[in-house]
């Protein structure tokens, strides 16, 4: 059924953003591109496995010890699945940046998906959830998810 919810720890994406962010500036400011390969590794590899890239952390350490307490809401993973596909596909392309001598564009599209996950963290607005929405509303093939009851597109669900 296209419009049926379902339950997504929004704990477990945000950590994953956390992540996401401080491991591309810790790249940023050890001039390492090979970190920035590793997490779009992750963020790739999460992908298929269809969970957040650094979600083995927060489910096997931080949610055991109590650190970070579960945040379920009735949503769609689709979305963020795609919106977190899109940024590892963001920056393969900045790892082909770098390899072809354009660090330039290599760091630009690093800060690009920098940027947008600290906007999905810090202001509950996943831009890859409204574009994945926005492709639903155009009727375009495997975007059959339509934004949950009551909540703007790409805007983190606020019912439990």
């Amino acid at each position: 059924m296209p419009n049926e919810l379902k339950k997504v720890d929004h704990s477990a994406l945000r950590i994953n953003q956390a992540f996401i962010i401080a491991f591309l500036v810790l790249g940023f400011l050890l001039n390492a591109p090979l970190i920035v390969a590793l997490v779009a590794l992750a963020m790739l590899v999460g992908t298929a496995f269809k969970r957040p890239g650094f979600g083995p952390f927060y489910t096997n350490v931080l949610k055991p010890l109590g650190w970070v307490r579960p945040e379920v809401l009735n949503d769609n993973p689709e979305p963020h699945r795609f919106a977190q596909g899109f940024g590892g596909v963001v920056l393969v392309i900045a790892v082909l940046g770098f390899v072809l001598g354009s660090t330039v564009a290599g760091w630009a599209l690093t800060w690009l998906v920098i940027a947008l996950a600290a906007l999905n963290l810090f202001a509950g607005f996943c831009t890859g959830c409204a574009v994945y929405y926005w492709l639903h509303q155009l009727n375009a093939p495997g975007f059959v998810k339509a934004p949950p009851p009551n909540t703007f597109p790409g805007m983190r669900p606020k019912e439990r």
